[in-house]
């Protein structure tokens, strides 16, 4: 089943390449005798859905392959769903473009207190000195 991350990206199956083993932990014979843990891992450099852009963001903060492990159900069905959710949100957080920021000018009331702040530490260290002669 393809992986719908936002309304125009949508990563085939084909893409997708799924490994899967046996999980460990607790569990008894099940645990034992089945492949539950799910890998899924998806090769962003080699992606034919994706733009140029698109590309060179997601490999500066992603790398080039996305690598997700699941094992926290003891169906493979659950983790096979728990890992594609996973990649989906991991290549949404990393689509995200952060505005970026715009220079202001500190307010008068700022200006003020830091003064002020500034002249308390200067008053403290000046009275934990020697005691002059005068005192």
């Amino acid at each position: 089943m393809p992986i719908h991350v936002n309304p125009s990206l949508v990563i085939p199956d084909g893409e997708l390449d799924w490994k899967f083993s046996a999980s460990g932990g607790p569990g008894g014979q099940h645990a034992n005798r089945s492949n539950t843990r799910a890998e899924l891992t998806w090769n962003v450099a080699g992606s034919a859905v994706l733009s140029d852009t698109n590309r060179e963001l997601l490999m500066s903060k992603l790398g080039s392959s996305v690598r997700i492990v699941s094992d926290e159900h003891r169906s493979q069905t659950r983790n096979r769903e728990t890992a594609e959710e996973r990649l989906g949100q991991r290549i949404r957080e990393a689509l995200k473009q952060d505005r970026p920021r715009r220079a202001t000018r500190p307010t008068k009331g700022s200006q003020r207190r830091r003064v002020e702040g500034k002249r308390r530490t200067s008053q403290t260290k000046k009275l934990r000195g020697k005691p002059s002669f005068d005192d």
